[in-house]
């Protein structure tokens, strides 16, 4: 009988293990600009601290654990809770008033395995603790993406704020008018989370309920002072330090214990699952495990899966760039075809990847060459082009033609943008 991996859990093989080294690698390097340090943390806590930070209501909880229950032990499903355990446990917030810290592992949640999301995955995760300065989410969000940027990943910043027990709970009560006048129209989550967490509903991703709560009323238009001054100087400083983002108001992250700034990375180079990132603040957690009074912090996580998803990604469209051709000459006639035998050799000595037919077919059949090499443009010479001394260059992204004279140099630069 063979033996395989267990469904969710993947072997990292040499060959993709470079791509992993080099995300950790310049995730620790990009860290250190920002003055964090490295700490690891076991796979195993009690049960306890879990349900406590992520809340009992969450799916997390509820369905994804890997609990040993006679034993009242949980293989991690995040970072978070446990950075704070440790910074409580051993007394940090003694030795620095601002702790910088970030990890790297393995994380374990029973769900269906998806693209770049499996049930044993691994995360990068960097928290800063004892400061609630908006400019610390602003540096914190900045970071991101200048790891993200490093990493030559393409993403887009969305954010939010989720407000303070002060004014959330306002928001809430109008939320869940809101809600209960469409309930019938929700999933079976939805319903059940407007009794314990309604904020959920904004984003399920259920396209009936995404439909349903397309007009709820924003939490943005309802943060007390205190909360919409921060938000404010936090996008006052992001454009400060030019970092591009966007407002999302159905954005409220998956955890219980988040409030104030919340945000995400987004690609659209992973079909639905858009997200590489994201976390936010949570002020209140420290207290709540424990640890010192009005101890605010904020952070976030990265999947690494997905990350090295899209740098696979980067390297198939190079290979594929590689071996794409930058022009394809089509000479028609004999007179031509030997024209253009010495222009592809020219042109070739310029470094362009060049291809020609050496079999005198028709354009047409020449052209789909051309198409299934991948060729950028295409270079069409027959007799009446030779009697001008041109060619016509014509651009296949675009299909737009021009003439050009036959200079290997003219059209060289043309065909390279140089």
């Amino acid at each position: 009988m063979k033996i395989t991996a267990l469904n969710g859990f993947k072997d990292i093989l040499p060959g993709d293990i470079e791509l992993w080294q080099r995300v950790e690698s310049t995730a620790r390097e990009i860290f250190s600009r920002f003055q964090f340090s490295e700490l690891r943390l076991p796979i195993l806590e009690k049960t306890e601290l879990f349900a406590r930070s992520i809340g009992e209501a969450t799916d997390i909880v509820e369905k994804e654990m890997y609990t040993f229950v006679d034993k009242g032990v949980t293989m991690r499903p995040e970072t978070t809770a446990q950075m704070i355990r440790a910074y409580i446990e051993h007394g940090l917030y003694a030795q620095r008033p601002i702790q910088r810290l970030f990890t790297i592992g393995p994380m374990f949640r029973h769900e269906r395995p998806q693209l770049g999301r499996l049930r044993q995955f691994h995360q990068l995760d960097a928290e800063v603790l004892g400061t609630d300065n908006p400019r610390i989410d602003a540096e914190v969000m900045a970071m991101g993406s200048m790891l993200l940027e490093r990493l030559g990943i393409s993403v887009s910043l969305e954010m939010n704020s989720l407000g303070c027990p002060e004014c959330r709970p306002v928001f809430r009560q109008r939320l869940l008018a809101f809600l209960e006048e469409r309930m019938d129209h929700l999933c079976d989550d939805c319903k059940r989370r407007s009794t314990t967490n309604p904020l959920r509903a904004l984003d399920c991703k259920n396209p009936t309920c995404r439909e349903q709560v397309a007009d709820a009323p924003s939490i943005l238009d309802n943060l007390c002072e205190g909360c919409a001054d921060h938000f404010q100087v936090v996008r006052s400083c992001l454009d400060k330090l030019k970092v591009p983002y966007s407002l999302n108001k159905f954005m409220v992250r998956g955890l219980d214990y988040y409030c104030r700034t919340t945000f995400e990375f987004i690609t659209g180079d992973l079909g639905a699952q858009s997200a590489v990132g994201g976390g936010g603040r949570y002020d209140g957690l420290v207290e709540k495990l424990g640890g010192p009074k009005k101890t605010p912090g904020i952070g976030f996580a990265m999947g690494l899966e997905r990350l090295v998803l899209l740098l696979q990604q980067q390297e198939k469209e190079q290979e594929k760039r590689q071996e794409e051709l930058d022009i394809f000459v089509a000479g028609l006639g004999p007179v031509a075809s030997e024209v253009c035998f010495d222009l592809v050799h020219e042109l070739r000595k310029q470094g362009l990847r060049v291809g020609i037919d050496h079999e005198g077919k028709s354009l047409k059949s020449q052209m789909k060459q051309a198409d299934k090499a991948g060729a950028t443009h295409v270079l069409i010479v027959g007799e009446d082009e030779l009697a001008r001394g041109e060619g016509v260059l014509r651009n296949m992204t675009n299909q737009e033609q021009q003439d050009i004279a036959l200079d290997p140099q003219v059209i060289g630069t043309k065909v390279s943008g140089r």
